[in-house]
């Protein structure tokens, strides 16, 4: 008999509960929704809260052993480290020769060059100045000369001229300057 009487007051507890929200409205029953899962999430969040607060305020641990940096070099070190970064003047034909042989891989037609050599008193630079007729494709043209720059990092481009003849054309002809910085032989 008592689970009768569960179930019909059960059953009237819903037909109430039923009646009201009819009443109410969808609205404030979205309303009444959102508002308990806001309180339910506050109350979930607020010890989270708390945690991380008690976190933030350890202080942090002191490093072990300070990582000081180098000093930062001397002029006699920065000139010692330019000097010897540059090419080697009695090599000079042979790093020529590098700039052929990266043609060649590139597939560009490369003419014979015109060659300059000078030398600076003052800095004690030898300069060998190379000037390249070449014909080819446009990226092509661009990788030989990147590629020449890595295999020569004592090297610079100067100048780049490209030249077509007709805008449909895929073959350009370009004219570039490369400029070797040397220093003398090792005693």
């Amino acid at each position: 008999m008592a689970g009768a009487m569960n179930q019909v007051n059960l059953s009237a507890l819903l037909l109430r509960a039923r009646i009201a929200l009819l009443r109410l409205g969808v609205p404030a029953c979205v309303a009444i929704v959102l508002c308990v899962a806001g309180i339910a999430a506050w109350a979930w969040l607020l010890p989270q809260r708390a945690a991380q607060a008690q976190l933030m305020a350890k202080p942090l641990p002191a490093p072990s052993t300070l990582v000081t940096a180098p000093p930062p070099p001397s002029a006699n070190q920065n000139l010692a480290a330019f000097y010897e970064m540059l090419g080697e003047k009695r090599y000079a034909e042979q790093q020529v020769k590098v700039l052929f042989d990266l043609a060649a891989k590139a597939n560009i037609t490369l003419y014979q060059g015109e060659y300059k050599a000078s030398y600076d008193k003052a800095s004690r630079v030898s300069t060998y100045q190379i000037n390249l007729p070449v014909k080819g494709p446009y990226q092509s043209i661009w990788q030989f000369a990147m590629q020449g720059l890595r295999e020569m990092p004592f090297a610079s481009l100067d100048e780049v001229a490209f030249r077509r003849d007709n805008i449909a054309d895929t073959t350009v002809e370009a004219r570039l300057r490369f400029t070797l910085y040397l220093k003398d032989a090792e005693p």
